[in-house]
């Protein structure tokens, strides 16, 4: 099955590519992980070129301390669709860290998932399947009752 890419809702091009530890870099946007960010910080970010980092569940974007300001992406994981870590990451970067950029979910998440995966910041997705899968996946969820980092009006805001 092959990889769909749906940023801001729509099908899009990977502009980035990832780059293993110990590999070459290529030209152009790159993702590595936060073990060769900081390995190769200096020369990463002499690059100036769009630079993400992929975080594995267990890794708080916390870690990325004022490098954050530096990336245009971050990759979060998913190994298990039920380690939900990477939702309190996402709603970190947007809320506490205030990241402005790309969150991409890749990894193994469910089609119920989605929704609140846009709720906590998750705005691109490296899916799976049917890319229309995604549209009705936000759409079943009309109303929502906690608040989150997409500002949307809860039912207790939209009573008053």
């Amino acid at each position: 099955m092959t990889t769909t890419l749906i940023k801001n809702g729509c099908v899009c091009n990977d502009d980035y590519t990832f780059v293993a530890d110990y590999a070459p870099l290529p030209e152009g946007a790159v993702v590595v992980t936060l073990t060769r960010l900081r390995r190769e910080r200096g020369e990463l970010l002499a690059r100036n070129t769009p630079l993400g980092v992929k975080l594995a569940s267990d890794q708080s974007p916390e870690a990325l301390g004022s490098d954050l300001d530096h990336l245009s992406l971050v990759v979060l994981e998913f190994p298990k669709f039920r380690d939900g870590r990477s939702f309190s990451w996402a709603r970190l970067l947007r809320t506490r860290l205030c990241f402005k950029g790309e969150i991409r979910a890749t990894g193994d998440f469910l089609y119920d998932q989605l929704a609140f995966m846009v709720r906590v910041g998750f705005d691109a997705f490296e899916m799976q399947g049917s890319p229309e899968a995604f549209g009705r996946a936000l759409a079943e969820i009309s109303n929502v009752y906690q608040p989150s980092a997409d500002g949307r009006k809860t039912i207790l805001d939209l009573r008053r």
